[in-house]
């Protein structure tokens, strides 16, 4: 018999998902993103369930290959562009839209040959100092784009750093401002928003909207649970208890003995750890439902297992239901309590876990 672990895809709440970010931008184009393997749900489960989207931003040049090999037509945006001009040959073969961020990749496309083929987003640095242009150098990167004969539409855009930050709204508020200015006079379509802004902050939504974590159910926000946003769990992570240990007070569990136990107490081993994607660091007290009942992991998180309390939950036993994160048990609270975020968890699945949809 297999292990147990396995993570389930819930793709009719993928589809779902998609439905709220069109409630709250309506009549907006969507790039649904779906890089890391669709944060860790699959790339092409992912991209059926969201097949009504318009583009799909993603990372990796060869999984925007298979998206495009795989029949989807839509836009397919490399969100960190190209990387050498021996790559343009294959945006051309395969119709793919780029970013644009530094002066090197203009410096490249020369070597794209197809007239008007080659859709581009430029990317305007407002803050958040990672990708992008300066404010001074925008101008003249646009006019680069406008009369090189290869570039077909150019797309304006930035990335905010705190809108998902409870305190965010003046850097949103600068960064918007930044970008506007930037801009100004030039009548080209947009996109700003992330999931966060999305939620938050209309007034960034423009003419693309880029949602990412909010497409798989988690909440891009610490003080507001998905739940409350109407986004619904995706990924559901789910295993069995492969053996109940009895302890006397004063048991030790697990490696370093980091928990012992003050009472006499029973306690699950379930079949789940760091090798499939559980965090290591998660400490004591980390919620887990066993049965449908809210518990707590004890000890160290091992390779392959870990250990729950089962005090109040007699029913429990050798094949007991366990969820680690999913439905009944947000991600986001999981992750938290791991001192991580949600996006770690879901991309972390190891590919010895089984999934099913």
């Amino acid at each position: 018999m297999s292990r147990p672990i396995r993570a389930l895809i819930d793709l009719s709440a993928l589809e779902h998902n998609l439905s709220v970010v069109r409630r709250h931008a309506p009549r907006l184009r969507v790039m649904a993103v779906i890089k890391a393997n669709a944060y860790g749900h699959g790339l092409l489960r992912a991209a059926e369930a969201l097949k009504s989207a318009d583009g799909f931003a993603i990372l990796e040049l060869d999984a925007a290959i298979r998206l495009r090999e795989s029949g989807y037509h839509q836009t397919i945006l490399l969100i960190e562009g190209f990387f050498s001009t021996t790559e343009l040959a294959l945006l051309e073969q395969y119709q793919l839209c780029t970013v644009i961020h530094h002066s090197e990749q203009l410096e490249m496309l020369p070597a794209y040959r197809r007239p008007g083929g080659l859709d581009v987003f430029l990317k305007l640095n407002t803050g958040m100092n990672r990708l992008g242009f300066t404010s001074e150098q925008y101008p003249a990167a646009l006019e680069s784009l406008k009369t090189n004969s290869a570039v077909g539409q150019i797309t304006l855009m930035t990335h905010f750093a705190c809108a998902d930050e409870p305190s965010g709204g003046r850097e949103v508020a600068g960064q918007l401002q930044c970008f506007n200015a930037a801009t100004a006079g030039w009548n080209l379509p947009r996109s700003l928003a992330n999931s966060a802004a999305i939620l938050r902050y209309p007034e960034t939504h423009a003419d693309w909207v880029r949602p990412g974590i909010m497409l798989y159910g988690a909440s891009p926000f610490s003080d507001i649970a998905a739940g409350e946003l109407d986004l619904c769990p995706v990924m559901t992570v789910s295993s069995r208890i492969i053996a109940v240990q009895n302890l006397r007070s004063g048991d030790g569990i697990g490696y370093g003995h980091i928990f012992r136990a003050d009472r006499p107490m029973r306690v699950g081993i379930v079949a789940g750890g760091y090798a499939d994607g559980y965090p290591r660091h998660a400490p004591i007290g980390t919620p887990v439902l066993v049965d449908g009942r809210r518990t707590r992991i004890l000890g160290r998180v091992s390779m392959d297992m870990l250990h729950v309390d089962l005090s109040g939950i007699e029913s429990a036993g050798v094949g007991s239901s366990v969820i680690l994160w999913g439905k009944g048990m947000p991600v986001d609270e999981v992750a938290q309590s791991a001192g991580t975020i949600s996006y770690e968890l879901l991309c972390s699945i190891a590919p010895r876990i089984r999934i099913e949809t």
